[in-house]
């Protein structure tokens, strides 16, 4: 997370409500990163390694509140203070001197599970932004996280299990809220229960801001704006390309996959709960793709997207067409699978997929082994290096529609567009542009943005923003690729 301070959500082993215990997979997270305290004297750097125990009982926030008022929680490194005490009260040792925490005019702290001796691979980050920890379980340290920034990015999933706390302490100490959710089921929710209370608090909560969904949802905007006459369909296919050592993601993304399949019938309940009357049907209606067809566009097998662009593009052009009054646009998205190899490995990892994914001891096998039931697709470790820097995608839009004066109420469409979105490795370098361009403009474009806040999809949101423009400047291109 960032603002104008660089903001680090930490999480704990924690499980949300309904969902079944043995699902969940313990993290372990290690960050070494340099916290500013009080000026002082000079003196060595001292490193204070935080272990956040396994089965102990919470702080009651009562507990809590006393360990913020002794401590100061409007300082900035008041935060770390109080997770500190809380640490050593729930171990039963003496809190942490004072004149011993202000000897140090730098700290590195380290968070890691005690049980794990693996060291992580990760860089030692140093940096002189000061660094605030906050742990979504408890409530007190999102609140002085948020007082602290102007917009949040959450970047801790999977969101489902880990989203709402941050999105609620955002609306209430008056932060905008960014994340990279690609998580229909949260997404949606997310609208449903707080757009009207982040609305009457001038909050913008803006979701799936990553690579889930900015290239598709922004994609179809720019697409409609390159049409000269009315647009009524549009089917996107995405491609990724990797060099010799393939491509991967992380663990996290896998995981979010498994339990939103396993409750995707919570997600058909959720919708019913909007009450929505279905878009009306501007032109000929689009025709649904078979489950895996050969397709000419892309010249290789492909199959429906299963991720969120659907369901982001779909509430854009909702958004549009009741606030905005503009004519709704038919969407479909596909990915490329490859040639006939890559269709029979697809088919026999997600029968494998869709029959464990059921049960709790099936879940339990996929969080638990990624990159064997993935074959090798997400991985506890994601990408290295090399397959980051081998790794690009290009998002290609196939639009029709009816040219200007033409009536769309009268025949078939008369006129076509093909567009596309190209970029670097989606998860790593992609969604970072992404997500960090849309709170700039975010801060920058408050004005163009809808009403005085709520819950938005990106395109609702970045409608009348310059977002596409800013990152086409940072390495997301688009661009017109013919026009009939």
């Amino acid at each position: 997370m960032r603002s104008e301070s660089e903001l680090s959500l930490q999480q704990t082993d924690h499980q949300a409500e309904g969902e079944e215990e043995d699902g969940e997979e313990e993290q372990t997270y290690e960050e070494g990163q340099e916290v500013e305290a009080e000026p002082c004297e000079e003196t060595p750097e001292e490193e204070v390694k935080v272990e956040w125990p396994t089965g102990v009982p919470q702080a009651s926030d009562k507990d809590l509140a006393k360990l913020s008022q002794s401590e100061g929680s409007s300082y900035p490194d008041g935060l770390v203070s109080i997770l500190k005490r809380r640490r050593a009260s729930l171990d039963g040792l003496p809190p942490p001197s004072n004149i011993a925490t202000k000897q140090s005019s730098k700290r590195k702290v380290r968070f890691s599970e005690p049980e794990d001796g693996i060291e992580q691979a990760m860089p030692d980050l140093r940096t002189d932004i000061e660094i605030i920890v906050a742990d979504v379980s408890i409530e007190e340290s999102l609140a002085i996280m948020c007082q602290q920034g102007q917009v949040i990015l959450n970047c801790v999933g999977p969101y489902r299990f880990y989203g709402e706390p941050v999105v609620k302490a955002c609306i209430e100490n008056g932060a905008h809220y960014i994340d990279i959710s690609g998580e229909p089921q949260f997404l949606e929710r997310m609208q449903l229960e707080y757009h009207a209370k982040a609305s009457d608090r001038g909050v913008y909560v803006i979701g799936s801001c990553g690579f889930d969904s900015i290239p598709a949802d922004l994609g179809v905007l720019y697409t409609q704006r390159q049409f000269k006459g009315t647009l009524t369909a549009v089917e996107s296919f995405l491609e990724i390309s990797s060099g010799p050592e393939g491509s991967s993601g992380h663990d996290a993304t896998w995981q979010s996959a498994v339990y939103g399949f396993a409750d995707s019938g919570s997600l058909r309940q959720l919708r019913k709960r909007f009450g929505h009357k279905p878009l009306p049907v501007l032109g000929a209606k689009v025709k649904k793709r078979g489950f895996m067809f050969f397709s000419k566009e892309i010249e290789q097998y492909a199959i429906p997207f299963m991720g969120s662009d659907p369901s982001v593009v779909k509430r854009t052009q909702r958004f549009l067409y009741e606030e905005e009054h503009q004519s709704p646009i038919q969407y479909s998205a596909y990915v490329g699978v490859g040639g006939l190899f890559s269709v029979v490995k697809l088919f026999c990892g997600g029968l494998l997929f869709w029959f464990l994914v059921k049960f709790s001891l099936g879940r339990k096998l996929l969080t638990t082994f990624p990159r064997f039931f993935s074959f090798g697709l997400f991985s506890k470790a994601g990408p290295t290096m090399k397959q980051i820097e081998d790794t690009c995608f290009s998002l290609t839009f196939f639009g029709e529609g009816y040219s200007d004066g033409a009536d769309p109420s009268h025949g078939r469409p008369n006129s076509k567009i093909c567009t596309q979105v190209i970029g670097a490795e989606p998860g790593y370098v992609v969604t970072v542009s992404a997500m960090v361009q849309a709170a700039v403009t975010l801060l920058s474009e408050l004005h163009s943005l809808p009403r005085r806040g709520g819950v938005y999809t990106p395109g609702a949101a970045f409608y009348k923003t310059s977002l596409i423009d800013r990152l086409h400047n940072h390495s997301i291109k688009f661009s017109v690729r013919n026009y009939q």
